[in-house]
């Protein structure tokens, strides 16, 4: 038993350690929940603050579009003329001014020239720069060729006065593969050279203007995790550049303020679904403001190691799937549900204290074990119903077996248990006689006729068929479940029997010319029940005195008549009608004072 346990105690943890290492390859390794993964961390982390009060946006909207003329027949004068009126008054200007726009190229116009000398005076202008980022050969540090996922292939920048009278930073967005917006670049290195973002340039230039300073999100590494601030729009209150060119934007608003200018129209293709918004697209310029806002608040967030969060993954799963396998569905219900509160809990908490996790990779590898041990535990028990079912019904009612399938095997101890049973034996009278005298095929025709009828009743007073041993049969009532009334279905059966008997026996005498005659012993006390034998070939029976004493009864009963103890009679009192033979009958293993009554009806 000891070591069929341990053998099974390995099997489990086997199997635990099987599933937990596929579930972290499949979801940590391979990603196949990186989407749903990161959806769920987006509804879960990403939420609306209070908007940055030191932001303005300034978009290039409808409004602007219709007053000044299509985007595309814009020249840069328009743009000069914008910077000129925040301009208007020195001393009451933009802290920096951010244009999320790009002027590539020399024109050789008028507006050229005005621009680049309006952001002069101005002072603070952060103009854009954009890479085109693809893979390309590289060199490491020891002249050794690999490939660069992220080579700037080409590099554009401002035309020359502009960029000389300028600060640059690039604006290149980088959105994830279900592309969705949730990282930054801080910065490119087109020829070896660092060019920071627009957004960590304005932070930055904002805060030296306000005497304090800004630190990096991470300085190993170019992409960083964005907490957004604000839902689209949220940023921004109406101002239109027209309004501005239009003298109707005073520096009451813009005073000492980060500016944003840029596209704020859907024609212009410059909007991205972010982590804070599957649903509405956010504007470039608007993008540009929650990160700039961001950085201003220091309120950056570290991915925590891929690695440590797989092993986390593993031991979590190995330990549920444990767990789920040696418990019962409702302890296993509330273990999986708490898991996942917990999990979904602790990645909220750390990620309000600056750590990113994977929120889903805990929850959905414990959920999945979970109902793997449920679809286990069913084919366990369907499986362990069948065998019930299978072995009980070769010897009890079918009333029974059903019973038993609904109480549950937990209930039926296969082991051996000792209960209170009502045990019956009978035997054909002068049957070894009998067998010598007519052929085997007369033989078997009246055992089959006689043990049939014997079996029926048996299994009509809902009783458990023991065994047959030759023409004798043992039956017993109170296990493999409790009845109410096991003694008296034990009588009915006998009186049954006896009935059978002579029914038999006026339908052999017209066949064969014989008769059949059977003695019954009932007796009621405790014994052991269960599956006795070897384990692969065993058989559900009664052992103990109560039976051996029931044989004896049986044994000493004349045909057509039924023997009981005086328990029986004791347990049936009122209920029956009996004769006492007193100790005239000696029972072999009994005392003399061993009392044998005889069933009278």
């Amino acid at each position: 038993m000891n070591k069929t346990r341990h053998k099974n105690t390995i099997i489990q943890i086997g199997i635990s350690l099987l599933s937990a290492a596929l579930l972290t390859l499949l979801i940590g390794g391979l990603g196949v929940l990186e989407r749903p993964d990161s959806w769920i961390a987006d509804a879960l982390y990403q939420h609306p603050k209070a908007p940055d009060n030191s932001i303005i946006l300034i978009g290039i909207d409808d409004r602007a579009l219709q007053e000044i003329g299509p985007y595309n027949t814009w020249d840069r004068s328009v743009m000069a003329s914008a910077l000129e009126k925040l301009n208007s008054d020195p001393e009451r200007k933009p802290a920096v001014v951010a244009i999320d726009t790009l002027y590539t190229g020399e024109t050789d116009g008028e507006g050229d020239v005005r621009l680049a000398e309006a952001a002069k005076k101005l002072g603070n202008v952060i103009t854009a720069s954009f890479a085109s980022i693809g893979t390309a050969v590289a060199e490491d540090k020891e002249g050794n060729a690999y490939l660069d996922h992220d080579a700037v292939l080409e590099y554009s920048l401002p035309y020359r006065e502009l960029r000389d009278a300028t600060i640059q930073g690039h604006i290149n967005a980088m959105t994830d593969s279900d592309g969705i917006l949730r990282h930054a670049l801080i910065y490119l290195e087109p020829e070896g050279e660092r060019v920071y973002s627009m957004a960590y340039t304005a932070a930055k230039e904002y805060a030296l203007s306000k005497g304090f300073e800004i630190s990096l999100p991470f300085a190993d590494d170019k992409n960083y995790y964005v907490s957004f601030s604000s839902l689209p729009g949220g940023y921004y209150d109406g101002y239109s550049i027209s309004d501005l060119i239009n003298g109707e934007l005073g520096p009451d608003i813009y005073e000492d303020k980060i500016v944003f200018i840029g596209p704020y129209s859907v024609g212009l293709q410059d909007a991205f679904f972010t982590a804070i918004d599957h649903g509405r697209q956010m504007y470039g310029v608007e993008y540009q403001a929650n990160v700039t806002a961001m950085m201003l608040g220091g309120d950056y967030k570290k991915e925590a190691g891929k690695s440590l969060q797989l092993i986390l993954l593993f031991l979590i799963c190995f330990l549920s799937f444990l767990l789920f396998n040696n418990t019962d569905i409702r302890t296993s219900s509330i273990a999986a549900a708490l898991i996942i509160i917990i999990n979904t809990a602790a990645a909220y908490f750390l990620y309000e204290n600056g750590t990113v996790i994977h929120p889903l990779w805990i929850s959905a590898g414990v959920l999945i074990l979970y109902l793997a041990s449920v679809a286990v535990q069913y084919v366990r028990s369907v499986a362990e119903r069948r065998r019930i079912k299978n072995t009980f019904e070769r010897y009890v009612a079918p009333e029974i077996v059903q019973e038993i399938l609904k109480e549950g095997t937990e209930n039926l101890s296969l082991g051996g248990k000792l209960c209170d049973i009502a045990v019956l034996f009978v035997d054909v009278r002068g049957f070894t006689t009998m067998s010598e005298r007519l052929s085997p095929e007369k033989v078997v025709l009246i055992l089959n006729k006689y043990l049939t009828m014997a079996s029926g009743c048996v299994e009509k007073n809902g009783g458990t068929l023991d065994k047959f041993v030759g023409d004798a049969m043992m039956a017993f009532w109170g296990a493999p479940l409790i009845q109410d009334d096991p003694v008296y279905n034990a009588i009915l059966t006998a009186k049954d029997i006896v009935s059978g008997a002579e029914r038999v026996s006026d339908e052999l005498k017209e066949e064969i010319g014989e008769e059949l005659n059977v003695g019954v012993g009932v007796h009621f006390g405790p014994a052991v029940v269960g599956n006795m034998g070897a384990e692969k070939h065993m058989d559900y029976t009664a052992i103990g005195d109560t039976v051996n004493t029931a044989a004896r009864l049986e044994a000493n009963a004349p045909g057509g008549e039924i023997y009981i103890s005086r328990k029986v009679a004791e347990a049936l009192e009122g209920r029956i009608k009996y004769e006492s033979l007193g100790n005239t009958i000696r029972l072999k293993g009994k005392s003399e004072n061993f009392e044998v009554l005889r069933l009278i009806s």
